[in-house]
């Protein structure tokens, strides 16, 4: 039996046998080069393959993206942090004046409808 006989029965995955088998892989490639393309299931895997080599791609690019947010956000964290205490510090000594800063207003972006309009 050939190995495509072999995958087309899916009696045993193809890359076990071209492995093991290096002689039924040259066969394999062999018949391919007769039929002057490759098979449809070659085709899809090759294309599979591809996506996955760019999602996989992708995903590191966003792994590292969001190791840096996360070394960033730590920093914030352990700035404010560190401000915090220093600001703790000062109000339980008494020796200086802490300030809250004003909390910054939210504007309604829509105005208000007039009642004579509605």
């Amino acid at each position: 039996m050939t190995i495509v006989a072999l995958v087309a029965e899916a009696q045993v995955p193809r890359n076990a046998l071209t492995q093991r088998h290096p002689d039924l892989k040259n066969g394999f490639y062999d018949q391919v080069r007769a039929r002057g393309q490759m098979p449809d299931c070659e085709r899809r895997l090759r294309r599979q393959v591809r996506r996955l080599k760019e999602l996989r791609a992708a995903d590191a690019q966003e792994i590292a993206r969001l190791r840096a947010d996360v070394e960033a956000l730590v920093g914030a964290l352990h700035q404010s942090t560190a401000e915090n205490s220093q600001l703790h510090q000062r109000l339980a000594q008494g020796t200086g004046v802490v300030r809250a800063l004003p909390q910054p207003r939210t504007v309604d972006a829509t105005p208000p409808i007039p009642p004579g309009l509605v």
